[in-house]
């Protein structure tokens, strides 16, 4: 099998733990590029001198320049700057779209076929707007949240169960933001509702939780924001695409009439395999969620229209 090549960009926290964790998972060949002369080198240099203890045969290189990315597979995009406590997702608006318009424009240029994973916020705003600099079609341009948020979730439920988190499985729809939608009739341990596990006041304790909880870690952390889940929830998507597993997970993708949301991106359960999004799966939400849903989107589709005015 021939060996892929990913392009982390950024290498910050998300972008260097991502770029680490796909090499040690023998996934592919990784290019870490950044703006900062020296830092991705020096951090590409470091992770190659661990691979002899680590036991990997994939490569990374670090780079600042886009000619060393030429035809990438996959590009999985966490630049830009980070969130401090009291700032909302919504608040790196201006700055990260022009870094991520920027990266995409000459990510194509090179790798003109690629599939683009978005990892910057504000998320969904950022994935409509790489999709639209792009050109691709909508199923190689998505976001990782979904993946992230129903993880924090799985962590939360286990805590409250005290069982294997092995067991659990959570999903988490909509916005990455406040207006995320936890969905309890479809998270599960061992296939076993958590409706059936857990009173309705706890669950919606828990629902709250996750909607914070890369503010609780900000609030925490001080200076920066969470890194460790959010970058395996990154490479969890590299890896569906590169092993073409048709993995069902949820990702921020484009809907097309989905859910009654329309040419907008919002996180969803797709299929995803070497092409990117097979599918977009249709759940069978209750009102309340789907309601919820859609006021989510309809936050998403808020800040698109700032965003129109901003680069437009």
């Amino acid at each position: 099998m021939a060996k892929h090549k990913v392009t982390v960009v950024g290498a910050g926290f998300v972008g260097a733990t991502a770029a680490q964790r796909i090499v040690e998972k023998q996934l592919a060949d990784v290019v870490l590029i950044d703006i900062v002369e020296g830092m991705p080198q020096g951090k590409a240099l470091d992770m190659m001198q661990s691979a002899a203890v680590e036991g990997f045969d994939t490569k990374i290189i670090g780079t600042n320049n886009y000619e060393d990315t030429a035809n990438s597979d996959i590009f999985v995009v966490t630049a830009g700057i980070a969130r401090k406590p009291g700032m909302s997702r919504d608040d790196l608006l201006n700055t990260n779209a022009k870094i991520v318009g920027s990266v995409v424009e000459q990510a194509t240029k090179y790798s003109p076929n690629a599939i683009f994973v978005i990892v910057s916020n504000p998320l969904d705003v950022m994935t409509h707007l790489a999709w639209q600099k792009s050109g691709l079609p909508s199923k190689k341009v998505f976001g990782m949240a979904g993946v992230l948020d129903s993880s924090r979730y799985a962590c939360f439920i286990a805590e409250a169960l005290n069982c294997s988190i092995k067991d659990v499985r959570a999903m988490v729809l909509g916005g990455h933001g406040d207006t995320m939608v936890p969905v309890p009739q479809f998270s599960t341990v061992n296939g076993i509702t958590i409706t059936e596990l857990l009173p309705a006041e706890k669950i919606e304790e828990i629902n709250n939780r996750t909607k914070h909880g890369g503010a609780e870690i900000v609030k925490f952390l001080k200076t920066g924001s969470a890194f460790y889940a959010p970058s395996s929830s990154a490479v969890a998507m590299v890896e569906a695409i590169v092993l073409d597993s048709k993995r069902i997970l949820p990702v921020c993708a484009l809907c097309n009439g989905e859910y009654g949301i329309d040419n907008l991106y919002c996180g969803v359960p797709v299929a995803l395999g070497a092409n990117g999004i097979e599918s977009i799966i249709e759940l069978n939400l209750n009102e309340s969620e789907k309601k919820s849903l859609q006021s989510s989107a309809q936050a998403v589709q808020t800040v698109v229209d700032k965003l129109a005015l901003t680069v437009g």
